[in-house]
């Protein structure tokens, strides 16, 4: 029997979660029974990582303890940004202080401070996600609309055009309508931030929508013939194929919609600070950690080489602490 280690059991789950395969089949691949996955999976969800030890853990390797300036410093900045989670604070954390810590490492330093709650996650089968997935930036555009309540004024509708691969925000506008008209002024802004519709490309971006009146519209249709781009509508009834410009609108709406707003202007201000701050602050786990900025501008690499680098040099750091401290 293969004792698993808890970042074992952590890396699996997160293998199933973001897995193109089912679940059944994942867990086929890897050689896990299904029983022991959800063993794991409830104990997760019930009190995250430590809940994955082992009743009978094996001899711990002291030479790697996280010194205790480096514990205070991770809790300090949690509490500098409650809004992060422990996988972001980690990476917040090696990018900033150029020191490694893992995310299982200040996953338990700060549920030690009470500072975390423990994760629930949504398990997503393989015929949720898009079954060709992107391979650039570029290669597809996802569009679609939302919309908020402002005192006094009514509804406004917020059109958002995100670049697949990445997760990039191209381009967004605020309007009173969800008209074609919304949809080609946000396109228009994409292009020219991109350059695509200047020069000369093998490919155009397809754009993915919904099958909304906007974006059935023959006008819509004229315009993307007109640009050369192809239009690809997900299935009806079926709103997970647009599911990377869903989860932008929960997450957008989990900060913007915590305040009221009186006039349209406070409302473009909030989403353009969250905007802001999604496309070159959050770290996306989806995106191995670094922020749609990283990946669209092709800054990919070079992040997580350095991270590498980091890792390594705080590693041999560690070991030479404590060769010195035990005095070998």
């Amino acid at each position: 029997m293969i004792r698993r280690t808890p970042e074992d059991k952590m890396e699996i789950i997160h293998l199933v979660e973001h897995s193109n395969l089912s679940i059944k089949k994942t867990l086929e691949e890897l050689a896990v029974p299904s029983s022991t996955f959800y063993r794991w999976y409830q104990k997760y969800q019930r009190n995250g990582f430590d809940d994955l030890l082992d009743k009978q853990p094996g001899p711990k390797q002291f030479w790697n303890r996280i010194p205790q300036k480096v514990r205070d410093q991770i809790v300090d900045l949690a509490l500098k940004h409650p809004d992060k989670s422990a996988r972001q604070i980690a990476w917040l954390y090696v990018d900033e202080k150029g020191y490694f810590v893992s995310e299982s490492s200040v996953y338990r330093i700060l549920k030690g401070f009470d500072l975390v709650k423990s994760p629930v996650f949504q398990m997503i089968s393989a015929k949720d996600k898009f079954d060709n997935p992107t391979r650039q930036v570029n290669e597809m555009w996802q569009t679609d609309f939302t919309y908020f309540k402002v005192v006094d004024w009514g509804w406004y509708y917020l059109s958002t055009v995100l670049d697949d691969y990445s997760r990039y925000i191209m381009a967004w506008k605020l309007s009173e309508t969800m008209s074609a008209d919304d949809v080609k002024d946000t396109l228009d802004m994409a292009l020219e931030k991109t350059g695509v519709d200047q020069v000369q490309v093998q490919h155009r971006p397809r754009l993915l929508s919904d099958n909304g009146s906007a974006y059935i519209s023959k006008a819509l249709s004229d315009y993307l013939d007109e640009k050369k781009m192809q239009h690809v509508r997900g299935a009806p009834y079926h709103p997970m194929t647009q599911g990377k410009i869903e989860r932008w609108h929960r997450s957008l709406k989990n900060v913007v919609k915590l305040q009221c707003y009186y006039s349209p202007s406070e409302l473009r201000v909030a989403i353009a600070a969250f905007v802001e701050y999604y496309n070159n602050q959050r770290y996306h786990e989806s995106l191995d950690n670094l922020t749609p900025a990283d990946v669209f501008l092709g800054r990919a690499e070079e992040v997580l080489t350095r991270r590498d680098e980091i890792k390594q040099r705080t590693m041999a750091l560690r070991r030479q602490q404590h060769i010195h401290i035990a005095g070998v």
